[in-house]
């Protein structure tokens, strides 16, 4: 059975967590390819909420293989609390692997991105300020500190020694900070944290080739998403890694021939969180009531989510640089009580139409949307049984959808619990 990769396509937070729980029923393993515990995703189980931000959703079925991939940076005491607080909630996740290659999340990582981030001022991207865009710089620059450097207490310190040197002169020329301690640091990575998560440790990349080779499902599940990408995104307002579907390759340890199928995630609207070009953007009242229908609020931050209406123009590029085959739509509840629903399907600058995304961002910044106006359903659709229940005119808002994006939709999402979809049809 080959592997599936579940993405979103608009600026995170689709609902991806939902529909990875879904599908993993059907998978023997569920990696996480990429990020950090800057992403969250919320699953409800029962009427039970769930918050996962480092562990892969496949995390809620005893039968299912949680990895955490190379593409992924770690930060121990988080990961580790993570764990504990699912295990009080009676979740085993004692099945969980971590790659020994994923990159650890270091304490000077976290003090960088907030001093990084307060110094930029008015141009602060937006960070969580939990330090993964520090940590995937040290990777590129090759002095990253891995996972698999907490079973070598000589090689860890040795790491850590030369990389301190640079990250303390730093600290304390640049912005006036302290010196951290190597012996505090390694202290704490060694003696909490590498005993607790030692028996999680292994070869992460053999695990998937062996399941993919004896017939098992694999499920690759991306933080984030298409348009905080780092080379496809709104740059610089994006992630520090790919959460494309391209990402889940080298993320993961696989390559292309063996994933066949590409599902995108999308909201019904679109959100974003941050700073950033929104092209669809709205303000004052009709942005109000999606931020407290949708409950419009980061996972980990608390912050409120920026709404829009649906954008069609990111759909069509996201399902290019994905190769999307069959899209889901969640959130379709939010948009209930709403006598006309809208979706833009090309934007205009200067007198020129564009259906597809300018790929110059200084456009983006100034285009005005064209919108198609669809009528609303106003009825409740939340929880409805199957398609035959949902209103003609939502049906006619996600056909309308489908067009646009030129895939089917095979999943809607009407309310936030683990059964509430709405099944159109699966490959």
């Amino acid at each position: 059975m080959p592997a599936t990769v579940l993405v979103g396509t608009q600026w995170g937070d689709e609902g991806k967590g939902k529909l990875t729980d879904l599908l993993a029923k059907e998978m023997q393993v569920v990696v996480r390819y990429q990020g950090g515990h800057n992403a969250g995703h919320t699953v409800v189980v029962d009427g039970e909420t769930f918050a996962l931000q480092l562990l892969p959703s496949g995390v809620l079925y005893p039968y299912t293989v949680p990895v955490i991939g190379n593409g992924v940076v770690v930060e121990p005491k988080f990961l580790i609390d993570e764990m504990d607080t699912l295990e009080r909630r009676g979740i085993d996740c004692s099945r969980l692997v971590i790659s020994g290659s994923a990159h650890l999340v270091m304490p000077y990582h976290q003090e960088m991105d907030a001093l990084i981030e307060r110094y930029l001022g008015k141009n602060r991207l937006g960070t969580t300020k939990r330090g993964i865009g520090p940590a995937y710089a040290d990777k590129a620059a090759r002095i990253g500190l891995r996972v698999q450097d907490l079973l070598d207490p000589k090689i860890f310190r040795q790491k850590l020694d030369v990389v301190l040197k640079e990250k303390n002169l730093i600290l304390a020329k640049i912005y006036n900070r302290l010196a951290l301690s190597g012996a505090e640091i390694a202290g704490r990575y060694l003696d909490e944290y590498a005993p607790r998560l030692a028996p999680h440790i292994g070869d992460a990349v053999g695990l998937v080739h062996d399941t993919l080779a004896a017939g098992g499902g694999v499920l690759l599940e991306g933080a984030q998403a298409t348009f905080l990408d780092l080379d496809h995104g709104t740059y610089p307002f994006v992630t520090s890694s790919n959460p494309v579907a391209g990402g889940a390759c080298t993320g993961a340890g696989i390559g292309p021939r063996y994933i066949d199928r590409v599902i995108g995630v999308a909201k019904a609207y679109v959100t974003r969180v941050g700073a950033g070009p929104f092209p669809t953007e709205v303000f004052g009242e009709l942005a109000d009531t999606l931020v407290e229908r949708g409950h419009e609020f980061g996972t980990n931050t608390g912050r409120r989510r920026r709404p829009g209406w649906f954008d069609a123009v990111m759909m069509r590029h996201a399902v290019r640089l994905n190769s999307i085959d069959e899209l889901a739509i969640t959130k379709l509840d939010v948009l209930d009580s709403f006598e006309t629903v809208k979706v833009c399907v090309a934007y205009e600058a200067e007198g020129k139409r564009y259906e597809n995304m300018p790929w110059h961002q200084s456009v983006l910044y100034d285009v005005t949307p064209v919108y198609e106006e669809l009528p609303g359903w106003e009825t409740e659709t939340t929880g409805v049984a199957g398609k035959d229940r949902l209103p003609t005119a939502a049906r006619d808002y996600i056909d309308f959808l489908a067009s646009q994006a030129g895939v089917p939709i095979t999943f809607v999402g009407v309310g936030p619990g683990r059964e509430q979809v709405v099944r159109l049809g699966e490959r």
